[in-house]
This record gives structure tokens, C-alpha cells and sequence, in this order.
């Protein structure tokens, strides 16, 4: 259950808004550099990437479209197994495109995998993915990303987009959550 306030539910701090603001601006000053001159579109996977895709939109100095994509990973139980399933599509026709996924995180990357699969045959220019969190120790599919804002350990971590149970996206840093939160519900 959760306690009457979000912080009280965190048990530590891993990345400040300080930190988090750096962050962008590192990553928005590279891929200024790395696309100007191409024809650059922004995909944000929602939900949880919203918070960072707002920021990174902002922080790139390049004419840019942005677009969004809903997709679901399913299989039987609570696990991804990869398989997507595409709930709300681009409205880009991607062809000629040079194509930037934005993650809140890459955990096991099965899902990025299938998803990116599926948007090469589309015909981009090119495609690379820009994660704001990247957990490499979870990983299961061959993917890494282009553009990484930290590398965090395997906690689990909520805030700036990233949530539990729909809750604590709305934090303005990232936080590891309590295990007395979530373990009754596993």
C-alpha cells in the first residue's frame, strides 16, 4: 500500500533534478551535433517516456517532428516475452525519416527489439534509440542504445516518468522504490 505522501515511499534518491537536468542537456547538445542537416523525428513509446521526451524536444536545436507510439508486450503472466502489440500507431509514414526512439529506460530490451524490427520495414533514413535510463544487467535481447543518460543498478526505480502500478511518474527525480510497496504484490 502506498503511504499519504510519494516521498515517503522512496527509499533513496539515484538521480536529482539537478542531475536529471544535466543529463538532458548532455544529451540534447549530442544529438543537436549528430542530426543537424538530417530530417529528424522523435518517437516517445508512452507512457513512461513522456516526462524525458517533453525535456529532450526541448533541449535539441534542430527542426524536429515528434510522434508517439502505445504498444504492449504480452505473453502469459506478468513477464514480457517481446511479442508487440501495437495499441495506438504513428501518424508518420517513416519513409526518408531519420528516426530517434525515446525511452524512459532500456531494461531486457525485448520489447524495443520487436518494436524496432517492426519500424525498419517502414523504410527510415535511420534509426537509433536515446534512453534516459539503461539497465544493463537486466538485459536479454542483443540492443544497446545510441544515447544513454545514466546507467542505473538493478533497483527498482520510479519518478520522471517512470512508474509502479500507474503511480510516481509524476516525481521530479528518480528514486528507488521501497520494497515493503510493491513485494505483497508480487
Amino acid at each position: 500500500m502506498f503511504s499519504e505522501t510519494m516521498s515517503d515511499d522512496i527509499r533513496e534518491v539515484l538521480i536529482s533534478e539537478e542531475q536529471i537536468k544535466e543529463i538532458v542537456d548532455r544529451l540534447g547538445k549530442q544529438i543537436t551535433k549528430d542530426y543537424a542537416g538530417k530530417n529528424l523525428v522523435l518517437v516517445s513509446v508512452l507512457k513512461g517516456s513522456v516526462v524525458f521526451m517533453a525535456d529532450i524536444m526541448r533541449a535539441i536545436d534542430l527542426p524536429l517532428s515528434i510522434d508517439f507510439m502505445v504498444v504492449s508486450s504480452y505473453g502469459s503472466g506478468t513477464t514480457s516475452h517481446g511479442s508487440v502489440k501495437i495499441v495506438k500507431d504513428l501518424d508518420l509514414d517513416l519513409s526518408g525519416l531519420d528516426l530517434l526512439i525515446v525511452e524512459d529506460i532500456l531494461d531486457t530490451g525485448r520489447t524495443l527489439s520487436s518494436l524496432l524490427e517492426i519500424l525498419k520495414m517502414r523504410n527510415p533514413n535511420s534509426i537509433r534509440i536515446c534512453t534516459f535510463l539503461d539497465k544493463p544487467e537486466r538485459r536479454l535481447a542483443d540492443i544497446t542504445a545510441d544515447y544513454v543518460g545514466a546507467v542505473v543498478p538493478d533497483e527498482f526505480v520510479v519518478g520522471y516518468g517512470l512508474d509502479y502500478n500507474q503511480h510516481f511518474r509524476n516525481l521530479p527525480y528518480v528514486g528507488v522504490l521501497k520494497a515493503s510497496v510493491y513485494e505483497d504484490n508480487v
